[in-house]
């Protein structure tokens, strides 16, 4: 089977972010997004889903992060939509429960075309670094709207929001890498993912 490989750009007056997807080229990541922490979550994701990521992108961070953050959800998400259109049905469903010291964060993934975003997550740092945590639902909503995926986000417990969002993204990365592997054929009773 040949590689799978998608690539995608949005630029608007806000933002130009270019996401490169390689589902099957672990270990080739590279992350610049303008945030270090960010950046952090992404590879952390990437490396742990087992699949190759590159994201370049730049927005007007002076006014703010969030078009930046919620451009590269949405980019994201249109890449693994794009990934299941031209290279056919995938597993469906993917799901992991990661640890990270005292943090213990879980992530559900069915790629069911239906779009949903459930996030449980009490962070109690608010920022880590210049990064305002309350971002990431913007990140996740923009991926599980493009994507059409319903995506159950949960950091469960922790005492340190580094910890608690690096447990979260490896978790993303890990259902994610399991819910876009490539199967023979569409995984729903109803023959279609589609209504």
């Amino acid at each position: 089977m040949d590689k799978r490989k998608v690539e995608l750009t949005r630029k608007t007056r806000e933002t130009a972010i270019k996401v490169e997807l390689l589902p099957e080229s672990p270990g080739n990541i590279a992350i610049q997004t303008g945030h270090p922490f960010l950046d952090h979550l992404l590879q952390a994701a990437a490396f742990h889903g087992g699949f190759g990521l590159m994201i370049r992108a730049r927005g007007d961070s002076e006014v703010d992060p969030h078009h930046t953050v919620e451009d590269i959800g949405i980019v994201l998400g249109e890449c693994l939509k794009k990934l299941v259109a031209e290279h056919g049905p995938v597993k469906r469903f993917g799901h992991a429960v990661i640890p990270m010291d005292e943090a213990l964060a879980e992530i559900n993934v069915d790629v069911c075309g239906r779009p949903t975003l459930v996030l449980q997550a009490e962070f109690p740092q608010p920022r880590v670094g210049d990064f305002d945590l309350v971002l990431l639902r913007e990140l996740l909503l923009g991926l599980a709207n493009r994507a059409g995926i319903s995506l159950h986000a949960r950091a469960r417990y922790g005492e340190n929001s580094h910890h608690m969002a690096e447990a979260l993204f490896k978790a993303l990365g890990k259902a994610v890498g399991q819910a876009f592997a490539p199967e023979s054929e569409v995984r729903s009773t109803k023959g279609t993912l589609q209504g």
